[in-house]
């Protein structure tokens, strides 16, 4: 078992993001002056959102995974107001404020980035667990340039294949057949998503509200930019198919589908995982603290929460 920490064994010196119930905060441990990254959440905001199951999921699959491109969990815990996940802090930033700052990706930069997270899908899906979160804010790049996927909240753990089709055949509904929304094929759409964006400066479907952008998804009717060569406008019509029978990754050769298409043929994808591709963008890293390749926070008075009554805390007694 990992040494069990303390909040107070830390000193907090910057936040690096926020979310919706919680921050993430550069912390060095007082003994060893390492640096972690740790993600604190407020219980009261945690329930009110009704967000347990996702910091629950979260806590499980980081706890399940290890592989280079994941961020690594080394401990969980709380106290009567906050939930803490102790995770390694990597410094390079987000993906999303390179895309942001270069406005698009060279072909040879996007291939770098969407091998990489092939391998990290594969291998999410190899432990039956669905990522269902990608996107640039959620790819963090470590003081080499290589990837470390983050934010686990949405990742589920899929059911036991057994157990997927149960009941009588006669009655099973549609959306239990299909296993609807929840199954290995959308993270291979949002492979699609990315991969568009990265090479564009923009997503291939967006509009002004949510219902404009849901009803541009289900035409899925694809505008491409005119510089996007032959090949990856192909992957990304083939990942980007409404039909999730025969989308690509989501077929009976899985990945390796994806890994074989024409726009990969020059990786080798062997050397994928151990990290031994060129990053095209080194992030310039002073120090092992260093936060300069995050947005600054205000410190306001987040953490000033009241404590949480005993019945509200049972639900997190074993984080």
């Amino acid at each position: 078992e990992p040494p069990a920490y303390r909040p107070q064994d830390f000193d907090t010196l910057a936040t690096v993001g926020t979310g919706t119930f919680g921050r993430v905060q550069l912390v060095r441990e007082k003994q060893s002056t390492r640096f972690f990254a740790l993600k604190v959440m407020s219980i009261p905001d945690v329930i009110r959102l009704k967000q347990e199951q996702h910091v629950h999921n979260e806590k499980s699959v980081l706890k399940e995974v290890s592989h280079p491109f994941l961020v690594k969990l080394f401990w969980t815990g709380h106290d009567d107001r906050f939930l803490y996940m102790l995770m390694e802090f990597v410094p390079g930033g987000e993906l999303f404020s390179y895309l942001r700052n270069q406005g698009r990706f060279s072909s040879s930069t996007g291939l770098f980035y969407a091998a990489e997270i092939v391998c990290a899908i594969e291998y999410l899906h190899s432990k039956e667990i669905v990522y269902r979160d990608l996107k640039p804010e959620n790819i963090l790049l470590d003081r080499d340039g290589h990837i470390k996927l983050t934010d686990f909240g949405f990742a589920k753990k899929l059911v036991d294949k057994t157990w997927t089709l149960c009941g009588t055949p006669e009655y099973l509904a549609p959306e239990v057949i299909q296993s609807k929304g929840h199954g290995r094929a959308v993270d291979w759409w949002a492979l699609g998503i990315l991969i568009f964006e990265m090479l564009s400066g923009f997503p291939p479907f967006f509009d002004d509200n949510a219902f404009g952008i849901y009803q541009k998804i289900l035409a899925g009717k694809i505008d491409f930019p005119r510089h996007l060569d032959f090949s990856v406008k192909d992957l990304i019509k083939k990942l980007l198919v409404v039909d999730r029978t025969r989308r690509l990754g989501n077929m009976k050769n899985g990945a390796e589908d994806v890994k074989r298409h024409r726009w990969f043929r020059t990786t080798d994808w062997e050397t994928v995982p151990e990290r031994k591709l060129k990053p095209p963008i080194v992030p310039k890293v002073c120090s092992e603290g260093d936060t300069s390749n995050f947005e600054a926070y205000p410190e306001n008075d987040w953490n000033m929460a009241p404590p949480v009554s005993q019945k509200d805390l049972e639900v997190f007694k074993n984080f």
